[in-house]
């Protein structure tokens, strides 16, 4: 079975001539969404991903704008609001130590150095200068976690653990 990776949703059409607003979920977006590079849009109706290349990427207010070759008029495009566009797996691109792709972190267990467990990874916020973990325990109860060495003392993908050292205040 492939893996898909979310790059980014497209939300709504821009312009006339065929670009679409995407709202990112790439860490990457001027790699994913260089000129001629492959992504797969995946559609609500369609069973089979539609293959695109990006023909132009820029930002505008917090938006990605994109067309794909063979695009470029509205009435083309109209139909791929809502539509998830997609990597495969062998086009992640490999990361330096300590860093990591949101699906790797998502769903992890957090600890921290005295054995307490404060629930799973459920979602990443990126703010500003460091990613937030969003962490929510078995009551409901969420904490927020930025991902900063003072904090987050080691990452263990193959055990799905995240252990941390919570700075004063961090979570009460």
């Amino acid at each position: 079975m492939e893996k898909w990776f979310n790059v980014g949703k497209i939300v709504n059409t821009h312009g006339v001539k065929g670009e679409l607003k995407v709202v990112s979920s790439t860490d990457f977006p001027e790699e994913r969404y260089q000129k001629g590079n492959t992504l797969h849009l995946f559609l609500p109706e369609k069973k089979e991903p539609i293959e695109v290349i990006i023909a132009s990427h820029r930002t505008h207010k917090n938006f990605d704008l994109l067309t794909f070759e063979g695009y470029n008029d509205i009435n083309q495009v109209e139909a791929f609001k809502e539509g998830i566009l997609k990597v495969q797996e062998n086009q992640l691109q490999s990361l330096e130590e300590g860093e990591y792709y949101y699906h790797e972190i998502i769903g992890c267990k957090v600890v921290t150095g005295d054995g307490t467990e404060l629930g799973t990874v459920k979602e990443i916020l990126s703010p500003g200068a460091n990613d937030v973990w969003v962490v929510k325990g078995e009551r409901g109860k969420e904490h927020l976690i930025p991902f900063i060495e003072d904090v987050v003392k080691e990452v263990d993908l193959e055990k799905g653990l995240i252990l941390i050292e919570p700075m004063e205040g961090l979570l009460s």
